[in-house]
């Protein structure tokens, strides 16, 4: 897993069909969000998640008893299970890496992710607040920010908020990209007063 790298599509060619965000430092199939329309056309079932590999957890969990101190195994343990979609047990592992690492700002994106796919954007946003507080630029997490702002919270302006301000952060990076993309679909479904043209 490359600490750095994201992963995520945009679905759609309207905000109402979004769909398929994979988002974090994290590469996994995220369940398509319970806001989506229900008339969005069907689409090809998503591919199962990797079977957690069980001598693996086996001993990170003993490696984590070792060194009580150590985030490494637990923010691992979180990883697998996260890729594996047992979110539940990412936010367990995820939790207590930071209780070790209180300044890991993926670790805490990811919590945050992790919450938001067990319908828990409340929780989610919270951590990402955290995260901004420790990297005020960190557009994973500000990118992450609109997500869940727009498919949680159905807050439309604060998902629009947060995406142009990944856009002036890092317009070229891959989270500037999807940042741009969702605004354009948010603006085609949801235009302002000001993108309406006489006569249209």
């Amino acid at each position: 897993m490359k600490s750095e790298s994201i992963a995520f599509a945009i679905a759609g060619v309207a905000f109402g069909f979004l769909a398929g965000w994979i988002v974090g430092d994290r590469y996994a199939t995220l369940n398509q969000p319970p806001q989506v329309a229900a008339s969005a056309p069907a689409q090809a079932p998503a591919a199962a998640p990797p079977a957690v590999d069980l001598e693996r957890i086996e001993a990170l969990e003993a490696l984590a008893t070792d060194e009580p101190t150590s985030a490494g195994p637990r923010i691992e343990l979180g990883n697998l299970y996260f890729d594996a979609e047992r979110y539940a047990d990412a936010i367990k592992w995820y939790t207590a890496a930071l209780e070790l690492s209180p300044d890991d700002v993926n670790v805490r994106t990811d919590l945050g992710v992790a919450y938001y796919y067990t319908n828990q954007p409340d929780r989610a946003l919270s951590q990402f607040e955290q995260s901004l507080q420790v990297d005020p630029t960190h557009t994973k997490t500000i990118l992450n920010v609109g997500i869940v702002k727009a498919f949680g919270q159905q807050d439309l302006a604060g998902a629009e908020e947060a995406w142009e301000k990944v856009i002036a952060l890092d317009p070229d990076s891959p989270e500037g990209g999807a940042a741009r993309r969702a605004l354009d679909s948010l603006r085609s479904a949801h235009p302002r007063p000001s993108d309406v043209k006489p006569g249209a």
